[in-house]
This record gives structure tokens, sequence and C-alpha cells, in this order.
């Protein structure tokens, strides 16, 4: 296989009530969540650089059933400091599972944190 840019090009972070898990990343990353439907798929997209960027979204649909601890971890990116992401999970309806933990002084920080639908999501920011 080739050497790639990026190891991942899209993530989908399946949901069971999609208002409520749109209000809930709404609330944490402090943006409108734009929608679209994919076919019976309803996706809420995450803000990234389609141009230069990985993106993802919440899916709600069949064959979208949250994994809790038990699925893929996706890293979605806490900007320039995670912890300001992070501090809103609580109030918004999530859990706090590991806080922000230095990975090391090049590759930056990383932290987990458990969504509105039981999956555990995590945050990775250089800051």
């Amino acid at each position: 296989m080739e050497l790639v840019k990026d190891a991942i090009s899209w993530v989908e972070i399946p949901v069971s009530d999609f208002a409520r898990a749109k209000n809930f990343y709404q609330t944490i990353f402090d943006y409108e969540m734009p929608e679209m439907d994919m076919g019976p798929i309803k996706m809420g997209i995450f803000l990234s650089d389609r141009d230069n960027g990985v993106g993802g979204a919440i899916c709600y649909g069949e064959g979208y059933t949250p994994a809790g601890h038990n699925g893929t971890k996706a890293y979605l990116n806490g900007g320039a400091d995670l912890n300001t992401v992070l501090n809103r999970v609580s109030a918004a309806g999530g859990t706090v599972v590991v806080p922000k933990t230095a990975i090391a002084p090049e590759m930056g920080y990383f932290a987990f944190f458990t969504d509105s639908e039981g999956n555990v999501v995590g945050l990775h920011s250089m800051g």
C-alpha cells in the first residue's frame, strides 16, 4: 500500500437520539451543527476544512448503534486546548472518562469522554 497523508478519511459516530446527540455536540464545540440526509441516514456534520482536513459526522439510522466502551475510538480535534471542549462535556450531558493527559511534548494531549449516546470519544490537541 502507498503511504497516504491521513490514515482516516472520514469518521461516523453512531447515535440513538439524533436531536439529543446534535445538541450535545453543538454544546461542547459551541457551533451550529449542519444536518444532511444521506439516503435513510441522518447526519450532523462536524465542522472541518473540507479541502485540507478529515471530516466526520454523527449518524442516526439503521446500522448505527452506539458501542459504548467497546467500539472504535475516534479522536476529535480539540482545537488549541482540548480543555475548552472538555470543560463543556458534563453540562451537555456527558461524562469525562480520562481528563486532559499529556502524550509527549511533540505529540500533544488527549482526553476521553462519554457522549449523550454512551459512545466513548477522544479529543486531541497540541496545547
